[in-house]
């Protein structure tokens, strides 16, 4: 069984990807880290998402570990510089 889940890309991360959202499969108990981790296993331009992004959970900032279920968005949300 498999989970899909929404992403969303903002800003920078739209920009250099081409896509503001993207939908992912991934296998049931994948966790943030391992969206991160198949994300990037796409080569480029995917692989320039860091290790650790910001990301939330259905709107709630959320660390790495944290499990995803079907029907969850998960937003990256880009570095901001300052200035």
């Amino acid at each position: 069984m498999s989970v899909l889940v929404r992403t969303l890309f903002f800003a920078a991360y739209r920009d250099r990807f081409g896509v503001s959202e993207l939908s992912v499969d991934l296998p049931r108990g994948s966790t943030v880290a391992d969206l991160v981790a198949e994300l990037r296993g796409r080569g480029a331009p995917f692989d320039v998402l860091p290790e650790e992004p910001a990301v939330a959970v259905n709107q709630i900032y959320s660390f790495l570990d944290e499990p995803l279920m079907k029907g969850d968005e998960v937003a990256f949300i880009p570095p901001v510089a300052g200035g």
